[in-house]
């Protein structure tokens, strides 16, 4: 029986090269900061959409991690 593979990090795992792991990573980085600057002003979605210059639709996307 084969040892399991391991990995540094989730985004390593996903990821077919480290260029696309680094990519993974910061989009998933800039999305926490987006939904934690949209609580922490207290806009709804359509304001933080307004504020962001995209669709609330797009916000909502964002938030929810797609």
């Amino acid at each position: 029986m084969s040892k399991p593979e391991s990995y540094a990090s989730v985004w390593d795992a996903l990821a077919d090269t480290p260029g696309q792991a680094a990519n993974l990573r910061a989009r998933a980085e800039l999305m926490r900061q987006i939904t934690a600057l949209v609580q922490q002003q207290g806009w709804t979605q359509v304001e933080a959409a307004q504020h962001c210059g995209v669709t609330q639709p797009r916000i909502n996307d964002l938030m929810r991690g797609r």
